[in-house]
């Protein structure tokens, strides 16, 4: 696998994202140009040297699990403890409990490489860190002393309990309960499902974040309420000291991600000899108000997500293409002077079709990076503001909070797409498992499933983002963007070819989709928007990741930038005008389908 791709990542986290700009305005004091290329270089060297090397026979052997315990595959648990003594989980930490405080944005950018190398390992941390910005920003000061710095180092790992078998998207019908102690603990009972690295040997604990009701709570989402559970509650010296009653029940078999520990998770069954039955647990916010907590550990991992999707991707660009340069058939009416003897044939990348896929799996690729990366610029941006502009902090969190659905949503849905392509690049090849290919895709399926489905991000961006402050955090957007193609028109480069009409018809396509939600919306037609919303989180995508591209093709002189800029506009953000009509006409069609599928069932 060849190295991830530094030098686009670079380029699109510090031009098409702006962190230069944030640099120069003083909003990220700790943070440098020459300490980015260094942690991204570092990065990379680590990514491909000890990460991708074990990907393989993570993905053959898979987690192994045996009377209640898990045990990580050949050589991961020493990965991990280099991993962790490099400092990489602490990055975005917080300072005082040992943290380096670095940008979420350049976190995004390493996560795109440890994803590049080994999805399955990368996911394990993403949640650790996600609990490490619940605990900080909810938690108790007891919670913090004891908790937080062995989260930030790495030496503890966290997870997120959610999921039941009957409360999936649907939080409300959740059934675990938590039981008030005088001491002010809690003993939380129940079961969990698809718990991601619920049970592991990488650390000596493992601190759950689960949801639960307490006896009192009121009906619905309203009545949830977050607690801290350890593996092991720790002794007076903060070492794992006794057992908690939570167990590993089992790990699920899987289409892919075999070496990331899917568990089903029970508390309070009574396991722990001698003790009233019970996980001990910790109340993280106020009772009752546990899923605003949550969602900090959640819109973290919501990003984090999409950079998983951007890491494989990139991968299944990066190991088609290698392929394609390599692998001979028959002769292109294109052919290299060498390729001109007799009965000799070329590279597959010299086929037009070939060609375009790939061409099509770069674009979509550095589409989904650029707005993730915006995404991630903007979290820092609205935190750098927090205490000194409270204005401007709202606006860039909304800003955040209107590309987060769209950075996990299209980054994952990419990364299917691309994986996908990158099999048919190998032909037969890449349905067998000897080239890889086919580990990138059945291990990128699932990201459109968790952390929220896309189907929900798209409902999200919808009914709750476009609508932000009456709509003026996205009409503030679409100037931004509006004044790259004004750049652009105004450049008028021969280069560029169609790429500025193209562009402007998808920014039209766009305005006249959130128009037109934002009525339905406002006369209470909300079946009508939500028949829209994927195909109108797509349109989103596709036309602010083509006019980013722009924005990084305008900056400098690259012809190679220039050259894919124009094969997004002209072959990829011309579907805009199919997902206008589907936003805006496709809801009666719908409607009027649907009784097919109930008679189908009946």
């Amino acid at each position: 696998m060849p190295r991830p791709p530094v030098e686009d990542i670079a380029f699109t986290l510090r031009t098409i994202a702006g962190l230069d700009g944030a640099m120069a305005e003083g909003l990220l004091p700790d943070l440098s140009p020459d300490l980015v290329e260094a942690v991204l270089a570092e990065a990379a060297r680590f990514a491909d040297e000890r990460m991708a090397p074990l990907d393989r026979i993570g993905d053959e052997v898979g987690a192994c699990f045996e009377n209640g315990g898990v045990t990580m595959p050949s050589g991961w648990k020493e990965l991990y403890r280099d991993w962790t003594a490099g400092g990489w989980n602490a990055l975005s930490g917080p300072a005082e409990y040992g943290g380096q405080a670095l940008p979420t944005a350049l976190a995004a950018a390493v996560a795109e490489m440890w994803n590049h190398a080994s999805m399955p390992f990368a996911l394990g941390p993403l949640l650790t860190i996600g609990a490490v910005e619940a605990v900080e920003k909810h938690g108790s000061e007891e919670l913090k002393r004891i908790y937080l710095e062995k989260l930030v180092s790495g030496e503890w790992m966290g997870t997120m309990n959610l999921t039941e078998p009957q409360a999936g998207s649907d939080l409300s019908a959740l059934r675990s309960r938590a039981e008030r102690r005088s001491d002010g603990s809690y003993r939380i009972f129940g079961q969990k499902i698809y718990i991601t690295y619920g049970e592991h040997d990488l650390t000596d604990n493992i601190v759950h974040l689960v949801l639960a009701r307490l006896p009192d709570a009121p009906a619905g989402v309203k009545g949830i309420s977050l607690f801290l559970v350890p593996k092991f509650l720790p002794d007076e010296s903060g070492a794992p000291g006794r057992r908690n009653d939570v167990v590993c029940h089992s790990i699920e078999h899987k289409l892919g991600i075999h070496a990331s520990p899917t568990c089903t998770m029970l508390y309070g069954e009574g396991t722990v000899e001698g003790e009233e039955p019970g996980a001990v647990g910790f109340l993280i916010g106020d009772e009752n108000r546990g899923l605003a907590c949550m969602f900090t550990m959640m819109n973290n991992a919501r990003l984090m997500v999409g950079m998983e999707g951007v890491g494989l991707a990139d991968a299944a660009y990066d190991k088609a293409l290698a392929y394609a340069r390599e692998r001979r058939q028959g002769r292109a009416t294109r052919l290299a002077p060498d390729a001109e003897k007799a009965g000799s044939m070329s590279p597959i990348l010299a086929h037009p079709d070939v060609a375009r896929t790939l061409l099509t799996m770069k674009g979509l690729t550095d589409a989904a990076r650029a707005i993730a990366f915006n995404c991630a610029i903007a979290t820092d941006r609205a935190r750098a503001h927090a205490t000194s502009d409270a204005e401007k902090a709202g606006l860039w969190q909304e800003r955040a909070n209107l590309l987060t659905p769209v950075a996990k949503a299209f980054a994952t849905d990419v990364a299917c797409e691309v994986a996908s392509l990158g099999i048919q690049v190998h032909g037969g090849m890449g349905f067998v498992e000897e080239t890889g290919a086919a580990r990138l895709l059945r291990n990128a399926r699932i990201t459109p499933i968790y952390e929220g489905t896309n189907g929900i991000q798209a409902i999200d961006l919808v009914t709750r983002k476009i609508g932000q402050s009456g709509g003026e955090a996205v009409s503030g957007l679409f100037a931004e963007l509006s004044s790259t193609l004004a750049e652009l028109s105004r450049r008028n480069a021969p280069e560029f070819g169609e790429t500025a009409a193209c562009l402007e018809a998808g920014m039209a396509d766009l305005r006249a989709a959130t128009d037109h939600l934002l009525g339905l919306l406002r006369s209470k037609e909300t079946d009508a928007a939500l028949a829209g919303a994927a195909p109108y989180l797509r349109l989103f995508a596709l036309a602010s990741g083509g006019i980013w591209l722009a924005k990084g093709a305008l900056a400098g002189p690259n012809d190679q930038r220039i050259a894919l800029c124009r094969f997004v506009a002209e072959n990829l953000v011309t579907e805009s005008s199919s997902l206008r009509h589907k936003v805006v006409a496709g809801a009666a069609s719908l409607a009027a389908a649907h009784d097919l599928l109930v008679e189908a069932a009946s």
